[in-house]
């Protein structure tokens, strides 16, 4: 939930997802330096340089009140019970939620056009001819909280302690940045420099990496985890918390860039707290009670089961489902090929075989999904039919190294009967283990090489437990020893993080822009590299080529061609078990927030726009 700009964290593509829109575009003369107000993917922005703030704000929403919200455990790698550090830029520890609020970035994303970036830190850019080159030229006025001045110095710390000590995901989207540092003697121009190679985004990445205090850190260890609230220049920093129960978050009353158009209408809470909790339903009884004000559902048979209490029946609590335009991710349990049971791609088929979504969706989600057939899924990026020519032309290169199965219609996963257990699907299934080298002993399959085939599905909740349950009893049935295994989040994150499972469920946000993020999920690089997003191990050359190809597109359509050939490579690696996706974000809320009302073109607004209306609090005897 991202309470105020849009920038890049984990799965580094928040301002990377729009499509190119009409609009504002820098004109490059033949080797002349260009000033823009914004950077975009493909070079087009919506708004003027004198924007006043974006149509989804209201200008005027007063400041005031609290939120409060429970941390959830959403991408299957966030410890929703505790944290142990603030600093959520490096490999080491638990991060705690919100941090990312008290740091500025050069440049802040709007929702209706998350493809650009406008004016932060940064009031405008110098650009070389051969966009190798970006000058950013620092407002003045640019302050951390302990009111020093935020200068070049700082920026170019910040960005090259990141790409050699940050996290690997920042290091993987930070590797075509060569350099950064001070103009020599200006205070307020930072000159970044990449390699020729460039990928095509990664002057947006740049812009919206978060700006660190050289001087704070000259006597203290990046790459340590740390409780000590970090100093920032964000509009909140860190006012108390207490590990493992809550950090709470205040609004900086004196923020320098408040009236910047980028943060006009938003950052509008006095307090924003996340709460822990080990048990979902105690979350769930705090928030019936008023102890949490806002509470987004992700359970389907909750939503429809639990919100009978009398605080929804008497109109005290709000429960809407919104629509967002924001590009549909990713969501699945994911084999880990690094484990000799998932090789033969029949394996993996056959598991795929033994999952009921249609009973699933019918008997536990109460209908309310739509199955994920893509890794592009619901958009023109998603491969159909067979390849065309300009698809092939990619492809053919790679024909030898490729499955026959790319060159056909896309895989798509198998529609049941409904029965919660197909027999059809199991004899196919049956027939592809046996196919790659399994045999039946009895009521144990045994693999290949003898042993017993054996899975571990590893979690660290028991929310997907009623999905994943059916799902094993069929592969029960084939002669498969299946199992969940629960373990705490700090052993989770450890496990996961070095790659240490045989299957885990894993979402991932989606992007309508693609670019050089994505070799953090699917590049031969990181599935070597601990921490990174290809959890399932995922390294083909051809899958390298495409994504250093999509990295690079300069344009709409070379972007879309290069996607669709690589999902249907992935789709054909059966890499993973689909599962499900909706499209709308089930809300629930006390009526003390009002509105504006305009909603995101990709996004619902929800609640990082809202503000606390003082006379709905009343009304309910709440206090802000």
């Amino acid at each position: 939930m991202a309470l105020t700009r849009r920038r890049l964290l984990n799965t580094a593509s928040a301002t990377l997802g729009a499509l190119a829109l009409p609009g504002f575009r820098p004109s490059f003369a033949q080797g002349a330096e260009t000033r823009s107000h914004g950077l975009s993917t493909f070079g087009e922005l919506q708004q003027p340089a004198d924007f006043k703030h974006f149509a989804y704000v209201n200008p005027g929403a007063p400041k005031g009140g609290s939120l409060i919200v429970q941390i959830k455990n959403t991408s299957g790698n966030q410890n929703f019970e505790t944290f142990d550090t603030f600093n959520i830029y490096v490999f080491k520890g638990d991060g705690a939620a919100g941090v990312d609020a008290t740091f500025d970035s050069l440049m802040a994303g709007s929702a209706d056009e998350p493809n650009a970036l406008y004016g932060l830190v940064a009031q405008s850019v110098r650009i070389s001819a051969d966009k190798l080159t970006y000058r950013f030229e620092l407002r003045p006025q640019a302050r951390f909280h302990d009111g020093s001045k935020l200068t070049a110095k700082d920026v170019a710390f910040s960005l090259m302690t990141l790409k050699t000590k940050g996290h690997p995901i920042y290091r993987t989207i930070l590797a075509d940045l060569v350099s950064a540092e001070a103009e020599a003697e200006e205070e307020l121009v930072v000159k970044v420099q990449f390699a020729p190679t460039r990928s095509r985004d990664s002057h947006l990445i740049v812009a919206g990496m978060p700006i660190f205090s050289s001087a704070w850190y000259a006597t203290r260890d990046f790459e340590a985890s740390s409780l000590e609230p970090p100093l920032g220049s964000g509009p909140y920093k860190v006012a108390r918390f207490e590990q493992g129960r809550f950090v709470e978050y205040e609004r900086v009353r004196d923020y320098w860039a408040a009236d910047l158009p980028v943060n006009v209408g938003v950052n509008n809470f006095d307090r924003v707290r996340w709460d822990y909790y080990r048990e979902r339903q105690i979350a769930f009884e705090d928030f019936k009670s008023g102890k949490l004000n806002y509470h987004e559902e992700y359970t389907a048979r909750f939503w429809a089961t639990q919100y009978g209490f009398p605080a929804v029946t008497d109109g005290r609590v709000k429960r809407e489902e919104l629509r967002s335009g924001a590009a549909t991710g990713t969501q699945g349990w994911h084999f880990n090929l690094r484990r000799p049971q998932f090789q033969d791609v029949r394996i993996r088929e056959a598991i795929n075989l033994c999952f009921d979504f249609e009973w699933t969706n019918k008997n536990i989600m109460y209908s309310a999904y739509n199955r994920i057939t893509s890794y592009f899924e619901n958009s023109d990026m998603k491969a159909t039919g067979t390849p065309g020519p300009e698809e092939l032309a990619l492809l053919e290169p790679f024909r030898a190294q490729l499955s026959p199965a790319v060159f056909e219609e896309p895989w798509v996963p198998p529609v049941s009967d409904g029965s919660g257990s197909d027999r059809a699907l199991l004899r196919r299934a049956d027939k592809l283990l046996r196919a790659a080298g399994c045999k039946r002993e009895g009521a144990q399959l045994k693999l290949p090489d003898g042993k017993p085939f054996t899975i571990e599905f590893l979690d660290s909740s028991s929310v997907l437990q009623p999905h994943t349950e059916p799902f094993i009893a069929n592969m029960k049935k084939l002669g498969i020893d299946a199992r969940i295994r629960a373990v705490d989040t700090v052993q989770y994150k450890r496990r996961f993080d070095s790659f240490d499972f045989d299957m885990t469920s894993f979402a991932m946000g989606g992007s309508t822009t693609p670019g050089v993020e994505m070799k953090n999920s699917y590049s031969s690089q990181a599935a070597n590299t601990p921490g990174s997003r290809n959890i399932a191990g995922i390294s083909n050359p051809a899958i390298d080529a495409l994504l250093d190809r999509i990295a690079r597109a300069d344009n709409r359509a070379d972007l879309t061609v290069a996607c669709r050939a690589l999902d249907r490579i992935l789709r054909a690696g059966r890499y993973w078990v689909p599962m499900w996706y909706s499209g709308k974000a089930r809300i629930a809320y006390w009526d003390v927030f009002s509105r504006p009302a305009q909603t995101p073109k990709f996004g619902t607004g929800a609640p990082a726009t809202w503000w606390w209306d003082e006379e709905k609090a009343k009304r309910l005897g709440m206090q802000g």
